[in-house]
């Protein structure tokens, strides 16, 4: 079952780092001394500043249910690490309403077969790799810089005007530029390779996809965001989803290697 692959090597990634549990002096915090998530949002030059290390709201294990059955702990997977968007980008469309091209469907029979780019050291690049682990946002005047705890290279979102490139080299993170509409950042990316996936269970992209998001931080440690896929190469039709992040306080994301000293696909009896 490919649900149970993707299950059983996101298992094998890092639990979320922590930085010592360093109390950052700028969090807002209540009476007796934990952070305060509802606070308000800071501000850099008037605008929200992102800045901090976030992860994608989890999934409630009963929507898991629905698919793996009653008991999906039995698994003996941590679900904590696996979001529906991640498993399935089209996760609650029936199959007929998913906006699939022959192309599309051809490739995804071909991956069955095959583990996901991460299970080779490879980037989950976006937007699959925003729901896995924990990842860093750097606000600074011009650009953001977005570090992942899994096997993304870093991200550069640049806020200093630029457009998007007329003929970008095909790379696995893409090319992205942000402008804010009042509090809302909204992020165009082009100029993506096709070794990657959407998701876990092998969704494809073209080099010619757009994806286009928004971020919106309500409160200190509470952001928005919406993601929309444009890809007439394999689908019939722009789609796309709406999620939440929350932020973990005083906490930092640590360095990541691939494969060092990893032994669960020998364990498992992974090939």
């Amino acid at each position: 079952m490919k649900l149970i692959a993707i299950l059983l090597t996101t298992s094998a990634l890092p639990l979320v780092a922590q930085w010592l549990n360093y109390p950052d002096a700028r969090t807002p915090r209540t009476k007796d001394g934990k952070p305060n998530l509802t606070g308000p949002a800071p501000r850099m030059s008037g605008k929200p500043d992102l800045s901090g290390v976030w992860q994608a709201e989890r999934t409630p294990e009963s929507e898991f249910a629905a698919v793996l059955g009653n008991d999906p702990r039995r698994l003996q997977v941590d679900l904590n690490d696996v979001t529906k968007h991640y498993v399935d980008i089209f996760w609650g469309l029936k199959p007929e309403e998913q906006p699939l091209r022959s192309e599309a469907v051809a490739i995804l029979k071909q991956r069955k077969a095959v583990d996901q780019p991460s299970a080779n050291c490879l980037p989950d690049s976006i937007p699959a790799g925003m729901f896995v682990l924990t990842f860093k946002m750097i606000q600074a005047p011009q650009e953001i810089v977005i570090l992942s705890e899994g096997t993304n290279p870093s991200r550069q979102i640049y806020t200093d005007g630029r457009s998007l490139p007329k003929d970008p080299q095909p790379s696995w993170m893409g090319y992205s530029v942000g402008k804010w509409q009042g509090d809302t950042l909204v992020v165009d990316t082009i100029g993506f390779n096709e070794k990657s996936w959407l998701d876990g269970s092998g969704h494809p992209r073209s080099e010619g996809m757009r994806l286009r998001e928004t971020y919106r931080r309500r409160d200190f440690g509470h952001m928005n965001v919406a993601v929309t896929i444009e890809d007439p190469k394999y689908y019939t039709r722009p789609f796309g989803f709406k999620t939440g992040l929350n932020l973990i306080p005083d906490s930092d994301v640590l360095e990541y290697v691939c494969a060092e000293n990893e032994k669960d696909h020998t364990r498992m009896g992974v090939k």
